[in-house]
């Protein structure tokens, strides 16, 4: 099979070719292109030994869009992916959907696969090379479970691991850097970031920056360094690709201006960026309707408008929206309760339920952190009562979880519901050729 040359990051060129290690770690700041290199890694090998690859993620909704459709785009760029649709080939890399996999000419196999199924992980055999994206999301138990799965008779066997840093807590920094609790120390980090390779007890550790990405244009890399502007925190992770002490806030660049002042911009917004989003509640919980509108081009939101009442009935309720407009409007409420959506669209209200799947809350609390600024109005003092001062709720050992609260927030609720249907764009630069990944 002949393939078309392709131009790579020079940061990465050794790494594409070295398979002298049971473990390979990659992480860094956004835009490194680590999951690129990754991908075109492993296609290389296929494309020369046999060999079955396993590709996890921790959601396996989320497989879809990122690893899975990179390889497509890898493949088709050297040309050796076979028209959609074909079933049999001796010469192309058949893409399937449904299971995602990919087959090569040599009965190589590329499987995906997500943590949130762990039945289906269950019945693979033969497994060779696993690359894991998002690592730092993968629970440590999952972690080991993988380890389980590399098997083969007379192959070497491989683990790829991708992430980009967190906080300290996180499992991957206390079993391949420090943990404290233990007092053991594999490989002290200010190490890694100075010398960007390090092989150390068999593990091969890679540390990669935006600016190692020669394909990353100017105008992206400015926008990672604003970020230190509003999150000091994110911006440790994307531009420095560092692990540290996570702050705890979940909105550090939430801000309330007068009333007027929101509503002035929220006007100028074209009404295909204006969202509304519906949490409900009776006893100890409250409905919340949240309005918002986005400024797509600076990704700032703007909420402009709320409705906040507990102990009322979806008669009561639905009487209150329509006296203030809200049946004008498409809302987007809360999956768990259909019973409740049916009431209000029987009642002439335009409503939809949200997506929902495993992890699917950590995502959207994802996507609202993406935006450079949260424009709170005056008028919705109990939005900004219960986001100014949200945070991330700690465990016994003082680790944070990422998608629970010292509160229930309502409001952001409603927010994560009313914005289901946008995207923030990832600040984890993209192309068409995926060389941002």
């Amino acid at each position: 099979m002949s393939v078309t040359e392709k131009e790579v990051n020079p940061r990465f060129e050794n790494f594409i070719f070295d398979w002298a290690y049971k473990t390979y770690l990659l992480l860094g700041g956004y835009g490194s292109s680590k999951s690129y290199h990754i991908a075109f890694k492993i296609i290389l090998k296929c494309l020369k030994e046999k060999r079955k690859v396993l590709v996890i993620r921790e959601v396996y909704e989320t497989i879809r869009e990122s690893c899975f459709d990179l390889f497509e785009e890898i493949l088709d760029d050297l040309d050796i992916l076979a028209p959609e649709g074909t079933r049999k080939s001796r010469t192309k890399v058949i893409s399937k959907n449904s299971p995602m996999s990919f087959v090569f000419p040599n009965g190589s196999k590329i499987i995906f696969k997500g943590m949130d199924k762990p039945r289906k992980l269950k019945s693979i055999n033969g497994v060779s090379i696993i690359w894991v994206e998002e690592a730092s999301e993968v629970k440590y138990e999952g972690y080991k479970e993988l380890l389980g799965r590399l098997r083969h008779p007379t192959l070497s066997l491989h683990i790829i691991l991708s992430w980009n840093p967190v906080g300290e807590e996180n499992w991957t920094f206390r079993h391949f850097f420090i943990d404290r609790e233990e007092d053991k120390v594999r490989l002290d980090p200010e190490i890694l970031y100075e010398r960007k390779t390090v092989v150390k007890k068999g593990v091969y550790y890679h540390h990669s920056l935006p600016v190692d990405n020669m394909f990353l244009p100017r105008s992206y890399l400015n926008e990672l360094k604003e970020i230190k502007e509003y999150d000091p925190d994110l911006y440790r992770v994307a531009w420095l690709g560092r692990y540290g002490i996570n702050g705890t806030k979940v909105l550090p660049q939430a801000v309330r201006i007068p009333h007027k002042d929101v509503i002035r911009q929220v006007q100028s917004i074209p009404e295909e960026f204006k969202f509304t989003g519906m949490d409900f509640g009776f006893e100890a919980s409250f409905n919340a309707v949240i309005r918002m509108a986005v400024d797509d081009d600076n990704k700032i939101l703007y909420i402009y408008d709320e409705y906040y009442k507990n102990k009322m009935t979806d008669v009561e309720t639905a009487r209150d929206l329509k006296e203030l407009g809200y049946d004008d409007e498409l809302i987007t409420a809360d999956s768990e309760d259909p019973k409740a959506i049916r009431y209000y669209v029987l009642s002439g209200f335009r409503m939809r339920p949200c997506r929902k799947y495993q992890g699917s809350r950590l995502g959207n609390t994802r996507k609202i952190k993406r935006f450079k600024s949260i424009v709170i109005s005056s008028k919705c003092k109990n939005t900004w009562r219960e986001l100014k001062d949200l945070t991330y709720k700690k465990d016994a050992n003082g680790n944070v979880t990422y998608d629970e609260f010292n509160i229930d927030p309502h409001t952001f609720s409603a927010i994560w519901y009313g914005l289901d249907l946008y995207d923030v764009a990832d600040i984890k630069y993209t192309n068409n050729s995926r060389k941002g990944a």
